[in-house]
């Protein structure tokens, strides 16, 4: 999994507000192969295979959170997050 950090640091000198600091973060969830395990109730461990969650309906219902392809809930799926900051800085005027 990818790791990103923004560090901010704030001016010692209180004169300097000429200086400007934007930064954004935009973050892209997906959910990939399914974790579940079927045979839990007999003591042993064997996932289906769905390579990748397919929401069975629309945003926003409830069907959006079952997998159309294997049927369980999304929380079974694997979620990959993705996370780009973006950081622009203005030196200060002279």
């Amino acid at each position: 999994m990818k790791r990103q950090m923004v560090i901010k640091q704030k001016s010692r000198n209180s004169n300097t507000s000429s200086r400007t600091t934007t930064s954004s973060a935009i973050s892209n969830i997906r959910y990939v192969e399914c974790q579940k395990n079927h045979a839990a109730n007999i003591g042993g461990y064997a996932v289906d295979g769905c390579r990748e969650f397919m929401a069975s309906g629309n945003e926003g219902t409830v069907e959006a959170l079952r997998c159309a392809a294997c049927g369980c809930h999304r929380n079974f799926h694997r979620k990959e997050v993705d996370t780009e900051v973006v950081c622009e800085y203005s030196p200060p005027n002279a």
